[in-house]
């Protein structure tokens, strides 16, 4: 049995967090600068202690920290001093794999289209019900025309090819329409200007690189999202289809010792805001089924409002830094985080959340039973860990030891729906050019036949003098034998069946 995770504490009061439960869920909920990130660390490295592997998003640089040994902080000795941990306490880092969809400050993190599907595309582009349901079927025809969606070129190619050939699909498919299709494509266009083609594509990522250990230790994955933040619908939905990708991969193990990997959710507010009451139930449906996976889900935000009543219900363990109370929202917000937790008679929760130090949280886990504890008042115990980021030299090394180093940076274009579309449209190019000529040599031969038609009517039809004119050219034409002589003849010709009536009155 793995040993429990002592979070948090205040003289004889200890927190811990039970590993067997660990997969219930969670939440740490506290207003700006009052020790989120640091409670993140803490619970990140403990999992990693106890050979659980880890992933996190890093949106404000601060958790790469995590990678190196702690020591030198005068606030973490304090705070270790005041706690009675001082004696004993070793500091130590995790091993660290670096993540960036870009590419940029971590190993490239790919996914293809029909991986992400559209869904979840629909959400990052924010389509409304018609044009979601238009790419969806631009899906279908890819999927019936055997063309894989891989990179960005594959989707737009795919939805010009829709919208060119909108009439062949709308017998079968129903009504599909260019304006809406126009929408769909700036919509990427605007999400290409942001840089999210980076993140489609080949080699895609290998859910079972952010499940390894190195050194009994559990790797901690950390996703710098400090620019995938800039575009907040993009890194909700990225991480929403990771645990949903998580989902699909992992068997079914039950309630294990410990889980096999823990996820935490930064800045979950993003993931609900403005999001369709369907997708939301599909969310909810995940975090409810995952956790029979081995998968544990921490939800980071400010406000526990943040987060549905049907997804809150399903976080078991709890830790509230201090939330102001200056508005009408912050003052309800204290309500419904008061309202969460087991109560204790000692402990006027709606008062304290307002009063915690930086650092201090109210803390309630699963107990043995799976029953929430009372609330705690306590303070978060430090990491053993470096608190804050490393230095470029740092993470440059961390890059290079990396145990997925050299798999993902080179990428890879194999031969989907852009190239099978480009074949098939320059095929009928092709095809078009070909009937063009035909039609053309087609019309020259009809015209020649006409023409011929034409001179052989004006030639019998002429008068008796342009008979024995003509049989005068004929002869001529016969005599002379030079070049001067035929041209000489096709002007006198020229003259005589294509000249005007006063050319022909001047032979007589």
């Amino acid at each position: 049995m793995a040993e429990p995770i002592l979070i948090a504490k205040k003289d004889a009061k200890e927190c811990f967090l039970l590993p067997d439960k660990a997969n219930r869920h969670g939440l740490i909920t506290g207003a700006t600068g009052t020790g989120k990130t640091v409670t993140l660390q803490r619970l990140g490295e403990s999992f990693s202690r106890m050979g659980v592997p880890v992933f996190m998003a890093d949106i404000k640089g601060d958790l790469t920290g995590i990678s190196q040994a702690g020591g030198g902080n005068q606030k973490v000795d304090d705070r270790l001093t005041a706690l009675g941990l001082k004696e004993g306490f070793e500091f130590a880092g995790c091993p660290v794999t670096l993540w960036d969809v870009f590419g940029e400050a971590g190993h490239p993190l790919r996914a293809t289209v029909s991986e992400m599907g559209p869904m979840l595309l629909s959400r990052v582009l924010q389509l409304n019900d018609t044009q979601s349901a238009v790419l969806t079927l631009a899906f279908k025809i890819a999927d019936t025309g055997g063309m894989m969606l891989l990179d960005f070129k594959d989707l737009r190619s795919l939805l010009q090819y829709v919208g060119e050939n909108a009439e062949q699909f709308t017998v079968e498919y129903g009504n599909i329409s260019k304006t809406t299709i126009g929408t769909i494509q700036r919509g990427l266009i605007d999400l290409e200007s942001q840089g999210a083609e980076k993140f489609f594509g080949e080699p895609a990522v290998r859910l079972e690189d952010f499940i390894q250990t190195v050194g009994g230790k559990g790797v901690v994955n950390i996703l710098e999202a400090h620019k995938l933040f800039l575009s907040p619908k993009l890194y909700s939905t990225f991480l929403l289809w990771l645990l949903s990708e998580l989902f699909e991969m992992l068997p079914e193990v039950g309630d294990l010792e410990k889980p096999k990997l823990v996820f935490f959710f930064d800045e979950a507010h993003l993931l609900f805001n403005d999001t369709p009451e369907s997708l939301v139930e599909k969310i909810e449906q995940v975090v409810r089924l995952i956790r029979s996976k081995g998968v544990g889900v921490y939800f980071v935000t400010q406000n526990p409002i943040d987060i549905p009543e049907t997804v809150l219900g399903q976080l078991g363990n709890r830790v509230q830094h201090a939330l102001r109370a200056f508005t009408p929202r912050d003052q309800k917000a204290v309500r419904s985080a008061a309202e969460t937790f087991r109560q204790n008679p000692e402990i006027n929760i709606e008062t304290e959340i307002t009063e915690l130090g930086v650092g201090e949280a109210l803390i309630s886990t699963l107990d043995e039973k799976g029953t929430p504890t009372m609330v705690e008042r306590v303070f978060v115990i430090p990491p053993h860990s470096h608190i804050g980021p490393v230095t470029p030299e740092q993470k440059q090394q961390l890059l290079q030891n990396s145990i997925v180093a050299g798999q993902y940076e080179t990428p890879i274009d194999r031969e989907s729906a852009f190239e099978m579309l480009k074949a098939k449209s320059d095929q009928a190019s092709a095809l078009a050019a070909q009937q063009a000529e035909q039609e053309a040599v087609a019309n020259a031969q009809e015209e020649a036949e006409k023409a011929a038609a034409r001179e052989e009517r004006a030639s019998s039809s002429g008068s008796r003098g342009d008979s024995t004119m003509g049989a005068f050219a004929k002869s001529a034409a016969r005599a002379v034998g030079s070049n001067l002589g035929r041209q000489i003849v096709r002007g006198v010709l020229g003259s005589i069946f294509g000249g005007g009536s006063k050319r022909k009155s001047s032979w007589f």
